[in-house]
């Protein structure tokens, strides 16, 4: 691949049918999102995983208020030295994203005046202010999940919208408020680490075995599979689909007392959605076919996953790899080691990372889509997510009384044509456009996307013929199997014991696939990346940040994946 990858593809005139891709309407601090512009190819563009199945009109206002003005002004607000947060852009439906880089030497050494003095009282008072957060957010969702739609007036239900969206915004303000700096935390002990010759490797093993709100789910999930052994039901999941599970269940009277253990569940964990922050999706309470699909495939293993021991042997392993990395340090160097790590472990990014999206990735959009639902019955839809292929500015005319919802039914259709073709585009869109660099400053884009060499020579490399990739060793172990290639999470039920994810990278909606599969490969993705820390709490080999992996590798395929080394060899389907 050359260094420079054209954005012509994706020059769109019209972009949704009936909407002009303006934003400088929308709230930003350093530059807002739109849609590609020639000028745009100097700069380096990566496809998001987020979002695989693209974002509707609706959806939009993610990018408004959490990826435009809620990086950027976090890492205002900070300030990280090197850049300036995050802005995105639109190819079809599908996300694209760059940093926006801090050119001046001047500017940049001012920040970083300004972070060495606010870094150091908001790490040493992360667990209270992260306490309140917690808070905040619970406060906002015990409002909004039990808010009752019906009977309100179109006034009531839109006053509803807009206080949901007002919650959704500030609850990714908390979102990366709490994110650049733990990050910047992590990135110095990562250095400090170098500095002491201690193995790239380990580092991420210093953080781990803790517990999060997201494995307490899965422990759920485990306990709902054991009970179905107990109570004599697998029959029901091992002759049902995924989808026409919960019918079967509700009609046999066998599984009434294991059902109400399922909504009780469902009523802890199942504001949760299969995708991060996308509104098109329902969430587990609203359609319960993931999880149920999760413990459908949970029976087919012979044994449950063992928590206890997992969790014992992660403790293990973090306390033998901090002590062996001590041993070989100075007097003086243990001090240094011990200051840095003991500063990393009170303000646990590799622990928030995944605690946080119980709170905010997985279940802050979810109030938006409720009311959004609640105004498509009220306004008389052909369906209730018609509302969901109007922009926020032609929901507001509607709400206000100067459009009718009737006007735009040709449009919604048109919309969700429009919906539909790029979302079966997204295999075969480019992961990169505009220039390729060496490398990037953004720590987001570092440890999260896995914007690392590794992922930039495969980038090189692309349209070789590749049976070896190179990434980033996540966990330990090797591992040889087949390979189940997803693009997302859509169908994580339908993986099978023993087989090998292969995705462009995971978020936690995705973890309870881990109590089933062998091992995990993903495009992008750094050593704190959602695969890294949770294949390293399962105990199974991770590689991610290879690029390339959903191109090379099939469905089916014989794939080796070495965790230690960082390496996947693609055998193919001998």
């Amino acid at each position: 691949m050359a260094n420079i990858v054209s954005v012509d593809d994706f020059i769109i005139d019209e972009w949704y049918p009936g909407f002009k891709p303006e934003y400088g309407h929308s709230a930003w601090c350093t530059e807002p999102i739109n849609t590609f512009k020639k000028e745009d190819e100097k700069r380096f563009w990566f496809l998001d995983f987020h979002w695989p199945k693209g974002l509707s009109p609706m959806g939009i206002t993610f990018l408004e208020d959490g990826y435009s003005w809620s990086t950027q002004a976090a890492a205002q607000g900070l300030p990280l030295p090197p850049g300036k947060g995050i802005v995105q852009r639109l190819g079809g439906t599908h996300v694209y994203a760059s940093e926006v880089p801090v050119t001046s030497e001047w500017e940049m050494g001012f920040r970083g005046a300004r972070i060495g003095k606010n870094l150091p009282p908001f790490l040493q008072n992360f667990p209270d202010i992260w306490k309140d957060r917690v808070w905040e957010l619970d406060m906002g969702l015990e409002y909004f999940e039990n808010y009752d739609s019906s009977g309100k007036s179109l006034q009531e239900l839109g006053q509803y919208l807009i206080d949901a969206r007002t919650f959704h915004k500030r609850a990714w303000e908390i979102h990366f408020e709490m994110m650049y700096p733990l990050l910047a935390n992590y990135l110095g002990f990562y250095g400090v680490c170098g500095e002491l010759n201690i193995d790239p490797g380990e580092i991420s093993k210093f953080l781990q075995g803790y517990d999060t709100k997201i494995l307490e789910c899965d422990r759920g999930l485990w306990k709902l599979t054991d009970k179905a052994k107990d109570t004599g039901i697998t029959d029901i999941f091992e002759s049902n689909d995924a989808e026409n599970l919960k019918a079967a269940l509700d009609g046999d009277s066998r599984a009434s007392a294991w059902m109400s253990d399922f909504n009780t569940f469902l009523e802890n964990y199942g504001y949760r959605t299969e995708g991060i922050s996308d509104i098109n999706l329902a969430p587990w309470i609203e359609d319960p076919t993931s999880p149920l699909g999760t413990i459908k495939t949970f029976l087919m293993k012979e044994e449950s996953h063992d928590f206890e021991a997992a969790s014992k042997a992660s403790v293990e392993e973090r306390e033998a790899a901090i002590e062996t990395a001590r041993s070989k340090l100075t007097t003086e160097e243990q001090e240094k080691f011990d200051g840095a790590l003991g500063s990393c472990q009170h303000a646990n990014f590799a622990w928030w990372n995944d605690e946080h999206n119980y709170y905010i990735d997985l279940r802050a959009t979810i109030p938006m889509r409720m009311a959004c639902l609640a105004l498509g019955d009220a306004l008389g839809c052909d369906q209730n997510d018609d509302t969901l292929y109007l922009f926020w500015p032609e929901m507001m005319e509607v709400m206000n009384g100067s459009k009718t919802v009737s006007e735009f039914t040709q449009l919604i259709k048109d919309r969700r044509d429009y919906y539909d073709h790029w979302e079966a585009k997204r295999p075969t869109m480019p992961k990169v456009l505009g220039f390729i660099p060496e490398e990037v400053a953004d720590p987001i884009m570092i440890e999260i996307f896995g914007m690392h060499h590794h992922f930039f020579n495969a980038m090189k490399a692309e349209g070789q013929d590749v049976q070896t990739l190179t990434g980033v060793a996540a966990s330990k172990g090797t591992v040889t199997g087949k390979a189940r290639v997803l693009h997302s999470a859509g169908e994580l039920h339908k993986i099978e014991p023993g087989e090998i994810l292969v995705c462009e990278a995971t978020s936690p909606n995705w973890t309870p696939a881990f109590g089933k599969i062998a091992a995990c490969v993903c495009d992008g993705g750094g050593t704190l990346t959602h695969a890294s820390i949770i294949s390293r709490e399962y105990r199974i080999p991770c590689v991610v940040g290879v690029g390339l992996a959903t191109t090379v590798i099939n469905t089916g395929d014989e794939i080796e994946v070495d965790g230690t080394k960082g390496v996947v060899t693609v055998f193919k389907n001998q």
